[in-house]
């Protein structure tokens, strides 16, 4: 079984693709459509920016790759949110996979960004097997995910958010598994097992 990583000019994805590869996966890291239609499982991760991760999917036409694909998704931090319609970062038009808006982080006494570990709760997917309600995840983002029929997880950080969407093949989490410890590394696992 092979799980391609998209390579789409953000970071982060060195360390995805070595947790991956610490669970025995066969991963490629790659911008080839059609390794990415061929793949078993797509992993979609993301540290950056919406609006030059968007153009770099664009350019390269990996947007519509990315809408069109069947198999098992797993979009991670950035790559959750480019799922959704829109984002407040830069005003940029996303992918428009699942119903939701991003919207910047903040409110009196809020830090931005949101930085360390935190909790996810009411847990709604295959994909959190094993995993106690209250877990703690690693998180950091500047901006969120608003709660829709989509999510699966919540988090608490001035405003309740989602911290997991799915929808579909399309599974999202704005936390970092891979850098997660032990519950992030059996999330991960969960997913190659969907």
């Amino acid at each position: 079984m092979r799980t391609a990583i998209v390579k789409y000019n953000s970071g982060n994805v060195r360390s995805v693709k070595y947790a991956f590869d610490r669970l025995g996966a066969e991963t490629v890291l790659t911008d080839d459509p059609e390794i990415l239609r061929t793949a078993d499982r797509v992993v979609f991760p993301g540290v950056g920016e919406a609006s030059t991760a968007m153009a770099y999917l664009r350019e390269r036409k990996l947007d519509s790759v990315i809408k069109a694909l069947r198999q098992p998704v797993l979009a991670i931090c950035l790559g959750m949110q480019i799922l959704g319609r829109t984002s407040e970062e830069s005003n940029t038009a996303c992918l428009d996979i699942l119903p939701f808006a991003v919207r910047r982080l903040g409110g009196r006494g809020i830090k931005v960004p949101h930085m360390g570990w935190n909790t996810i709760h009411d847990l709604a997917s295959p994909i959190f097997k094993g995993i106690a309600d209250s877990e703690h995840m690693y998180f950091v983002h500047s901006y969120y995910v608003d709660l829709c029929s989509a999510t699966i997880a919540k988090t608490g950080h001035g405003q309740t958010f989602s911290s997991a969407v799915c929808h579909a093949n399309f599974y999202g989490v704005q936390f970092h598994p891979e850098r997660s410890g032990p519950a992030g590394a059996r999330i991960l696992e969960n997913f190659l097992n969907l």
